[in-house]
C-alpha cells in the first residue's frame, strides 16, 4: 500500500518527525475539520442543529462497534478517558469480601489503583510479574485462584510495548469463569481487536493515541450478558430508555452500554474521534498494522547496532512501542536531543520509547537516530 496520501492528511509532519503516538497523537486534517465545523455550527445555530450532531455520535458508535467487531453498535459507549471505563467494571462489579482481580505488575497506573481502590470492599490485587519484559500466561493462571473473579490486562504494556495474547487469556478466563478486561488504548487503532473472536467481557480506550483523536473522547465495550450484572455507575437522565421525558420519571435503564452514559456528550471530540476512526478504517487496521510493524522491525534492526533493545520482536508480542536504551545517553538526554533536531519521542519506565504511526517514514526513524 502507498501511505503516501495517508500522510498528506497529518500536518504534523510539516514540523516534526513525530514518533510518540503511545502518549498523544497529532490530529489528521480531518479531524481538525471536524471540530472546525462543530464549533462553526454551534456559533451559528446553537442548539438548534442539535439532532444532527447527535446523529453523527450514533455513526461515531458505529464505527468504534466497526473497528472492535462488536455485535451491535449499543455495546459500545463513550468515555471521557480509559480510567473511567475501568472504572466502570472496577465499580460496578458483584464482588464479595475475599474476592481478587489479578493484574500484570508493569500495568500502567490507571489500570491498577481502581483496582486497589477496592480493598475496602476486602478485594485482594494479585500481580503477575514480568519475566523478560513478558507477561506469562503460566504466571497469570498461577495468579489464578478460586476467588479470582477479574483478571485485567493491557493488549499493549504502554512501557515495554510487549503484545499481550488476548486469544490465549481470553480462553483462560471463559475456562475458569473470570471476568476478561481489557485496556486497549495502547493497540486499537494500530492492531486489530475482535470481541467476537476473543472472549473479552469489556474494554476500554480513549481516542488520543493511536485511534489519532483528540483527549477525552473515547469509548468502552461490554459483553451483552453483563450488562445487568454490572451495577451502573455514574446514572443520569442518559442512561435511562426515554432520555427525553424529562418531566416522567421512569427509572428504567437502557438495556445495553448506553445505561452508562449518563450525561451529555463531548460532541466535538467525539465527531472528531469519527473522523479519524473513518480515516484508519478507510486505510484498513490490517494494514496499519502491516505498516507500524515495518516501521518498528526497521527502527529494530538499525537501534540494534549500539542500542539496547527491550521490546520483543517475536511475531504476535511485537506492536508499536519500541522501548530501548543509548549505550551512553540516559533516556530523559536521548529525548532533549531528537527534539532539538525536530524529532518527538518519549521515556517510560527508565527507557527510550518510540511509537510510530503508519503515516511516519523510514527516513523519520533513521533521522531519530542519526540525531544520537
Amino acid at each position: 500500500m502507498d501511505w503516501t496520501a495517508f500522510r498528506e492528511q497529518f500536518p504534523v509532519t510539516e514540523h516534526w518527525a513525530f514518533l510518540d503516538h503511545a502518549a498523544v497523537s497529532p490530529l489528521p486534517r480531518p479531524s481538525v475539520q471536524a471540530l472546525h465545523e462543530y464549533a462553526q455550527s454551534m456559533a451559528a445555530n446553537g442548539i438548534a442543529a442539535v439532532r444532527e450532531w447527535f446523529q453523527r455520535v450514533n455513526h461515531v458508535r458505529a464505527l468504534a462497534a466497526q473497528l472492535i467487531n462488536a455485535p451491535d453498535p449499543t455495546d459500545v459507549y463513550f468515555v471521557p478517558n480509559t480510567t473511567h471505563g475501568i472504572g466502570v467494571v472496577a465499580e460496578g462489579f458483584p464482588w464479595a469480601a475475599g474476592d481478587n482481580v489479578v493484574l500484570a505488575a508493569e500495568e500502567y497506573p490507571s489500570n491498577q489503583y481502581p483496582w486497589m481502590n477496592l480493598a475496602h470492599r476486602g478485594v485482594e490485587v494479585r500481580t503477575v510479574p514480568s519475566r523478560g519484559n513478558r507477561v506469562s500466561i503460566d504466571d497469570v493462571r498461577a495468579a489464578m485462584t478460586d476467588r479470582t473473579r477479574v483478571l485485567t490486562v493491557s493488549a499493549v504494556e504502554f512501557a515495554s510495548g510487549f503484545r499481550n495474547d488476548l486469544d490465549a487469556l481470553g480462553e483462560l478466563c471463559l475456562a475458569r469463569g473470570v471476568f476478561f478486561f481489557v485496556d486497549a488504548i495502547q493497540a486499537i487503532g494500530a492492531f486489530p481487536v475482535d470481541v467476537q473472536r476473543t472472549p473479552i467481557d469489556a474494554l476500554a480506550a480513549d481516542g488520543h493515541k493511536w485511534m489519532l483523536g483528540p483527549e477525552g473522547a473515547g469509548f468502552g465495550y461490554i459483553r451483552r450478558e453483563w450488562v445487568e450484572r454490572l451495577h451502573p455507575i455514574g446514572v443520569g437522565a442518559n442512561s435511562v430508555a426515554n432520555p427525553l421525558a424529562f418531566s416522567t420519571i421512569d427509572f428504567t435503564l437502557k438495556p445495553h452500554a448506553g445505561r452508562w452514559e449518563g450525561g451529555a456528550y463531548n460532541v466535538p471530540g467525539i465527531t472528531a474521534l469519527g473522523a479519524s476512526l473513518e480515516l484508519l478504517l478507510g486505510a484498513g487496521i490490517a494494514n496499519v498494522q502491516q505498516r507500524v510493524t515495518e516501521l518498528t522491525d526497521h527502527l529494530c534492526d538499525r537501534a540494534a547496532r549500539g542500542w539496547t533493545v527491550f521490546s520483543s520482536r517475536a511475531d504476535g508480542e511485537k506492536s508499536g512501542i519500541v522501548s530501548l536504551l543509548h549505550p551512553t545517553l540516559p533516556p530523559d538526554e536521548v529525548v532533549a536531543r531528537a527534539k532539538h533536531a525536530r524529532v518527538v519521542v518519549n521515556s517510560r519506565a527508565g527507557r527510550v520509547r518510540v511509537s510510530p504511526h503508519a503515516y511516519n517514514t523510514t527516513d523519520e526513524l533513521d533521522r531519530f537516530l542519526a540525531a544520537l
